[in-house]
């Protein structure tokens, strides 16, 4: 279990009662928000002064909306987590996010519960996404294979256990369910994904997903009918 209060949170939403109403929420979980931004500028300029965890971004929003404001911030500040809190369900938003970096997604219409949760969530280091949605959009990235990505497999260099828990990852399980469906603990299934992570360049499960299914070697029929 995260201790809430180690987590250093940054609000980004251009309605200021909607960051009132965030911000009395996670305060209450014992989070620390360490600054508010109304719009994609002010969002970049507030990671780079504050070094949140989690940044928790609209999409959205005035002078830059939340896509090319997380690329940025990715860009910049690879350590920070951002989580996606938006109306929007569109494939091509959340396609987007996911390319340049999200760890998460949620629409607006998530109880607070799930909210405290997801933040938590992507805090250990997973990825935030409903299986369902995420099959849909992963599609997007089936058989596509990124520029620069021709003529590579970095899933051969994977062991037969770290491909399968990339193939549960890929379906939205949480560090806790991957373990119990592969008879390991916590921290080893945390150990497997690390390696993962570097094996295959990249900066979160929904990241490796992605290249997996780039490469071929990660078929749809993985990712479930959740």
């Amino acid at each position: 279990m995260i201790e809430t209060g180690q987590v250093r949170v940054l609000l980004v939403e251009d309605h200021t009662l909607m960051r009132q109403m965030t911000r009395e929420l996670l305060e209450r979980a014992g989070m620390r928000v360490v600054a508010e931004a109304g719009d994609g500028v002010e969002a970049v300029a507030l990671t780079l002064q504050h070094r949140p965890d989690i940044v928790l971004m609209d999409i959205a929003m005035p002078r830059m909306n939340g896509v090319e404001a997380t690329r940025r911030i990715k860009e910049q500040c690879p350590a920070t987590a951002v989580l996606v809190l938006t109306a929007y369900d569109d494939d091509q938003y959340i396609a987007a996010l996911l390319e340049v970096g999200a760890a998460g997604y949620l629409l607006k219409t998530v109880q607070s519960r799930e909210l405290v949760e997801a933040i938590q969530r992507v805090h250990a280091g997973e990825a935030v996404i409903h299986p369902r949605i995420a099959k849909k959009v992963l599609q997007r990235f089936a058989g596509n294979k990124a520029p620069g990505l021709e003529g590579t497999a970095p899933g051969e260099s994977l062991s037969e256990r770290e491909k399968e828990v990339v193939r549960l990852a890929a379906r939205g399980k949480s560090n806790r369910e991957i373990a119990a469906a592969l008879a390991l603990s916590d921290r080893t299934v945390q150990a497997h994904l690390s390696r993962i992570f570097n094996k295959l360049g990249a900066a979160s499960r929904t990241e490796a997903v992605i290249i997996a299914l780039r490469q071929g070697w990660l078929s749809l029929e993985d990712l479930g009918d959740e």
